[in-house]
């Protein structure tokens, strides 16, 4: 693992770090051009929940499009399953705790260097549209922006040189604005966020049968959630819509051949066991990248990816140095190299979400993760503190399942997973047999070396993070 240094006195794009505290790259031969990189991402997006990913649920043929020319990562997961501190962790290349990001409605500090920035300095033009890219403050209450006014706390308009936010239906136009202003010859950057498939789901056109659908594991199967389910295919395939029209886009402008394009979820969806959670459909999004005559056609990775990884591929790929504090490891070689692996562990954190008062788990909980491809430890700090659904706590199925608990008719494995009066502070799985995270481990003498192990890898990083949490290994 990398050294962490500190960056109090971090200055943003500071003369020390563009020069000195860098690790350098190997720059692309002068005979490549620098590619233009597009960087799409969705709203609360899991995995599979993609036709490019074996599911059978939903047709999305322009996201497969992308597989189908590019490359699929299997085991891609963000860094937090929330939007705001996942975000960060893509824009930075670095862990959430160490860019102190864990509060939701924060924005990323000045003295943190976002990958933008750097693309900048070796020659790209850049810019963010679409979707609220959530990393400077938002929904805030008057006290707060008062804040953010007087101590100049937004810097996005800084760190870009072009910044529109909206919905899905205006990101197609912004891209073209975008590239219309680009200075010619010149690279680009940009990011393009969508809503989809976020609440609330309104794609009523969109949506399959829900009688057809086929359900996770674990999951009831009560016709409300079946309806709910159907709405967030919904989503999905109307997001898959809006990814036609800009792959036509790049088409009809001759932008394809010498375009980077990447598509993420930015973390879970908002489904059980789903978004602010750390199980499984919390952190494991899709990602998909393309870019004709460097990636071969219908690749597929099996490598631990994680939301961290995001940046210095970018950095990479443009040329630039990767700075020494970027965690983060470029997965660029996959896209040639169908053996890479780049991670024996993934991280994540859970922290506050949304604007709230701590009333109950979703608005607080406090959380850690550690993963390999065989076993996961997950660390609830806060085990106190009941399992509540983040964005879905009203809906029918929620509410439904809620009286079949109460009036005993729910069965004993969901009235565990959903309606515990506590957590366990510690989860133990084991990924290669129990894919979907039903059968707790922790304690089983069994497992108890591989336990261990991944509580001192753990232990490791919230020690060089710095976390603020209470150690999972105490003194003995």
């Amino acid at each position: 693992m990398k050294q962490f240094i500190s960056n109090r006195n971090f200055g943003l794009l500071s003369s020390t770090f563009l020069l000195g505290g860098c690790t350098a790259t190997q720059p692309s031969p002068e005979s490549d051009r620098q590619p233009n990189i597009i960087f799409v991402v969705s709203d609360d997006h899991s995995a599979p929940f993609l036709g490019c990913y074996g599911d059978p649920n939903v047709k999305t043929p322009n996201i497969d499009r992308i597989a189908k020319e590019g490359i699929l990562f299997r085991n891609a997961y963000t860094a937090a399953p929330q939007s705001v501190p996942s975000r960060a962790s893509l824009m930075t290349g670095r862990s959430v705790v160490d860019v102190r990001m864990t509060r939701f409605s924060a924005p990323l500090p000045a003295d943190i260097v976002s990958y933008p920035e750097l693309l900048r300095t070796v020659g790209y033009y850049t810019g963010i549209c679409g979707r609220t890219f959530h990393l400077d403050g938002s929904r805030v209450p008057p006290e707060t922006e008062s804040v953010f006014q007087e101590y100049g706390l937004r810097t996005f308009e800084k760190r870009v040189d072009y910044l529109r936010q909206g919905q899905s239906k205006d990101a197609l136009g912004q891209f073209i604005e975008f590239i219309e202003q680009a200075p010619k010859g010149k690279p680009f950057f940009i990011q393009i966020g969508y809503n989809e498939p976020h609440r609330i789901f309104d794609a009523t056109d969109f949506e399959p049968d829900p009688s057809s659908l086929e359900l996770p594991a674990g999951w009831p199967d009560i016709p409300e959630l079946r309806k709910d389910f159907a709405g967030y295919y919904g989503e999905i395939q109307r997001l898959d819509v809006y990814i036609g029209q800009l792959l036509d886009e790049l088409d009809n402008r001759g932008l394809t051949e010498n375009t980077l394009l990447v598509f993420i979820g930015d973390n879970g969806g908002a489904l059980l066991r789903g978004k602010g959670t750390l199980n499984e459909l919390g952190l494991h999004v899709p990602l998909l990248a393309r870019w004709p005559g460097k990636i071969t056609p219908g690749s597929v990775s099996n490598a631990l990816i994680s939301g961290e990884d995001i940046a210095p591929t970018f950095l990479e790929i443009a040329g630039s140095d990767i700075p020494t504090e970027i965690t983060g490891k470029s997965f660029a070689p996959a896209f040639t190299n169908s053996s890479f692996s780049a991670h024996t562990y993934i991280f994540a954190e859970r922290g506050a979400h949304g604007h709230g008062l701590p009333n109950n788990s979703s608005a607080f909980d406090l959380g850690r993760t550690v993963f390999s491809k065989e076993y996961k430890l997950i660390y609830n700090a806060l085990w106190q503190l009941p399992y509540w659904p983040v964005d879905f706590a009203g809906q029918p199925f929620w509410l439904k399942l809620q009286e079949q608990n109460r009036n005993g008719t729910l069965e004993a494995r969901y009235r565990q997973l959903f309606f515990a009066e506590h957590r366990p502070i510690f989860e133990f799985y084991d990924r290669i047999s129990d894919p979907y995270e039903l059968n707790n481990l922790a304690g089983n003498p069994a497992y108890a070396e591989q336990e261990h192990a991944l509580k001192a890898e753990l232990q490791k990083w919230m020690i060089l993070n710095r976390d603020f949490l209470p150690l999972p290994i105490p003194p003995q």
